[in-house]
């Protein structure tokens, strides 16, 4: 299952953590109050085969990166072709993790997610891409909960620029025009 946990490295600071999700075991996901509609016993991702002489390299930055908060679990991986199942390694968030956010607000956290950024870009990229990236994998793939914070976030950008080109065709209406060539001048613009 996949809960929202902070980001204060990639899509986020310390002082204002973006949100990314993360696999946690089932037995602490039945102990949230918010279940997500899409409770189903089967996660989809991708799984990566690394080169012998590179693996304790990833392995290294893998931990580095995945370690805070985080266990190591090995897991059967199930190719969509139906090919034999990949022993995978997983890092699996835990109940204790200080980045766990617990239970929120959808639509708070969508705008949470639309005012985040961190060295790794803008907290709605990431957002938008984890749907995208979802939904590509197959056709019962996508996740209920990331769809709707992404609807919610398209909504929010389609206020905003609305809104935003609405004050600035505002404000032309409202401009006094001294000359000839200045209302030319605002026609263009306009």
């Amino acid at each position: 299952m996949s809960v929202d946990f902070g980001s204060q490295d990639h899509r986020g600071t310390p002082e204002k953590p973006g949100r990314v999700v993360t696999l946690i075991e089932r037995s602490f996901w039945e102990t949230l109050t918010d279940h997500h509609p899409s409770g189903s016993d089967r996660v989809w991702g991708t799984a990566y085969r690394i080169e012998a002489a590179k693996v304790a390299e990833v392995r290294e930055y893998l931990d580095i990166r995945e370690i805070n908060g985080y266990t190591i679990h090995y897991t059967d991986f199930h190719p969509a072709d139906a090919s034999a199942p990949i022993k995978t390694l997983v890092y699996i968030g835990t109940p204790d993790n200080d980045q766990f956010m617990g239970p929120q607000d959808p639509q708070d956290l969508a705008e949470h997610i639309l005012r985040s950024e961190g060295p790794s870009g803008l907290n709605k990229d990431y957002l938008l891409s984890l749907e995208t990236a979802l939904d590509n994998l197959s056709p019962e793939s996508g996740d209920g909960h990331v769809k709707d914070l992404a609807n919610r976030l398209r909504n929010m950008s389609e206020v905003t620029v609305c809104s935003s080109q609405e004050e600035v065709a505002l404000d032309h209406e409202l401009e006094k025009v001294g000359s000839t060539d200045e209302q030319e001048e605002t026609e263009k613009i306009l």
